[in-house]
């Protein structure tokens, strides 16, 4: 039987991907930190597509919760609890307005939420992956400064996990918010890049793909800003604005379907190593920012972000098993 992880799979493009997977008789397992909510559409998917959905609680802001979810995965797959896990959904994240704040780690809650879990994620359980499995992060266009996407809202600055993790530490001054959120999607695509490097060279048949699911309003996005802000970013006129300025734009139900495909359709399966986009109703293949590809960042980015997750021996074993 296939099955599918996916972080962030109870709303928003998540739910969208899910339920779009859920129709092809796609078993699922939801991970992420709102037990309720998950059972809630676990039932709703369970009952309409005869489908398996399994709920993993998994905070990714949290290392030691990632941890444990995956060590709870696993003993499931040895238990025939789930079955052949064919792709893992990098999918949660945010941003973060306001003050600088920290996750229970002491890294910077964007670079932590958006980075660093689904690092450690993918690192646990690579080795559970199929045959052809894939592996799939969702991106942002804001991670490129020379687009308008990128400029909007803030552009990314230096791709260093240390720096990152540590943003407003020892009296220094943090990134906006904007400009943490941006940097940590650039992080994302640089991920998806290198993991893509090293599976070829291990000879892997597994496929790391970067999305940008577009700029979509209705998600949970924009859940720190105040309530007009949130209504005024919905409205058609702002949607207008947006492609007029050079915005990607797209919707849910259309991001949604398209992170299903690239998990789950067969027209993706050579698809290593690049990167989509969603754009009005439209998937592609596109170029992402220049400094995404410098191998030699990536590299860097790689190794220091194996090193603030604090790989131990042991997991270090149960990778290269």
């Amino acid at each position: 039987m296939t099955t599918i992880l996916i972080t962030g799979g109870h709303s928003g493009i998540g739910l969208a991907a899910a339920r779009t997977l859920a129709a092809q008789h796609i078993d699922l397992v939801l991970a992420g930190r709102s037990p309720e909510r998950m059972r809630e559409v676990a039932d709703e998917l369970g009952a309409t597509y005869g489908v398996t959905v399994t709920t993993l609680p998994l905070d990714i802001s949290s290392l030691a919760s990632v941890r444990a979810g995956a060590a709870e995965f696993r003993r499931a797959a040895e238990n025939g609890g789930v079955g052949s896990l064919n792709a893992i959904l990098c999918n949660a994240g945010g941003r973060f307005d306001g003050e600088v704040s920290y996750s229970p780690d002491g890294y910077e809650t964007t670079f932590a939420t958006n980075c660093l879990g689904h690092f450690l994620l993918v690192e646990l359980l690579l080795p559970c992956l199929a045959e052809r499995g894939r592996v799939v992060y969702t991106a942002s266009g804001t991670h490129d400064p020379d687009t308008m996407d990128g400029r909007a809202v803030g552009a990314a600055v230096e791709p260093d996990a240390v720096a990152l993790a540590n943003d407003g530490r020892r009296g220094g001054k943090a990134l906006s918010a904007g400009r943490r959120y941006s940097t940590s999607k650039l992080c994302v695509v640089m991920y998806a890049y290198e993991l893509d490097r090293r599976l070829r060279r291990a000879g892997s048949s597994v496929a790391s793909i970067a999305f940008d699911p577009g700029s979509v309003p209705e998600t949970g996005f924009l859940r720190g800003m105040p309530g007009p802000v949130r209504w005024l970013s919905t409205s058609a006129v702002v949607k207008w604005v947006f492609k007029r300025v050079g915005i990607v734009t797209s919707d849910a139900g259309f991001s949604g379907a398209s992170l299903a495909a690239l998990a789950a359709g067969p027209e993706h399966a050579g698809h290593s190593g690049t990167y989509f986009q969603a754009q009005d109703g439209t998937l592609s293949a596109v170029r992402s920012a220049r400094v995404s590809y410098d191998e030699q960042r990536a590299a860097k980015l790689w190794d220091d972000s194996r090193q603030l997750v604090g790989l131990t021996a042991e997991e270090e074993a149960l990778r290269l098993a």
